[in-house]
């Protein structure tokens, strides 16, 4: 009968504390960390500041030691199991893009002689990570500019709600642009090129070579002798008139002189433009001669041209 007050009197402290377990992994929105993002069953110690929350789009480890102090230091009745216990903290983050990056700078080394049309460059980049949903706000300081070379060098503010200001340094090089007309979609090898085909554009210099189409006028209503993949360049020397005549279509030989007008249906066989000449076999004789073509499967055959090859 002694046992049981003995056993009362030995668990009255721990009464007294909040019986806690681990949260082993957590995800924290505020810039503050609490207790109840450590420890589940923290009762209204849960809402008890602990420190700061880590920065967006980054984490916290809490190891065993820590977990154990952290567990005494607010009255929990929690141990580690074992030294490897420890707690995860992430907080959700969303990177700055290169794109609100650039809008940033251009405005500033525009003003120290950047020509408008270039693309910044600004090399190999951890982003700045803002929490999701906080608008930044961003500035450039300390801007420097090399029109020569194009080499730039500037630091960058970012402030945002819920994070303290950061400050990042970068460097990179404005790059100059050329004038290009690219396929909206893949155009195949014989189609004709439309206007919702292409687009006009300016793309890196560095990255063109000689030759392609600059203005959309180059491309419209043009055939071409080879693919093109979406979002790719188009080369003026894959381009030519459509053909009026597909190789093996049937057409018809025209033969005109002073007083007289023949025709016959032959079969084409290459491919060619209006004005174009092209070798077509008579189906009667089996003869093939050279036409020139001069409409939609219409070939004039000059008066007295000789066979190419006979029947």
């Amino acid at each position: 009968m002694r046992i049981l007050p003995l056993l009362l009197l030995l668990a009255a402290p721990a009464a007294a504390q909040e019986f806690a377990v681990l949260r082993p992994q957590s995800l924290v929105e505020a810039p503050v960390l609490r207790l109840g993002d450590v420890f589940d069953g923290a009762g209204p110690r849960a809402a008890q500041p602990i420190g700061a929350s880590p920065a967006p789009g980054r984490r916290l480890v809490l190891e065993a030691t820590q977990l154990a102090a952290l567990a005494r230091a607010h009255g929990l009745a929690w141990r580690p199991l074992s030294g490897y216990d420890r707690a995860v903290v992430e907080r959700p983050g969303r990177p700055v893009t290169a794109e609100e990056i650039a809008a940033t700078l251009r405005p500033e080394l525009l003003r120290l002689g950047m020509a408008a049309e270039a693309e910044l460059d600004c090399g190999p980049l951890l982003p700045p990570m803002v929490p999701p949903g906080s608008p930044p706000r961003l500035a450039a300081e300390a801007v420097a500019f090399d029109p020569a070379t194009g080499r730039f060098a500037a630091t960058l503010t970012v402030l945002a709600e819920g994070m303290p200001v950061q400050h990042q340094r970068l460097a990179g090089r404005a790059i100059p642009t050329l004038p290009a007309v690219i396929a909206t979609r893949r155009l195949a090898s014989g189609e004709v090129a439309g206007p919702g085909d292409l687009r006009a554009t300016r793309l890196r210099a560095d990255r063109l070579r000689p030759g392609l189409a600059e203005r959309p006028e180059q491309v419209l209503g043009q055939q071409l002798h080879r693919p093109v993949a979406a979002d790719q360049p188009i080369p003026l020397a894959d381009l030519g008139p459509p053909a009026l005549v597909e190789k093996n279509a049937l057409v018809t030989m025209v033969l005109e002189s002073p007083g007289i007008s023949l025709s016959a249906q032959g079969r084409a066989l290459e491919a060619a433009p209006r004005g174009g000449l092209v070798p077509v076999m008579n189906l009667a004789s089996r003869a093939v001669v050279e036409g020139q073509v001069i409409g939609p499967g219409r070939v004039r055959i000059a008066p007295g041209a000789a066979p190419l090859r006979g029947p």
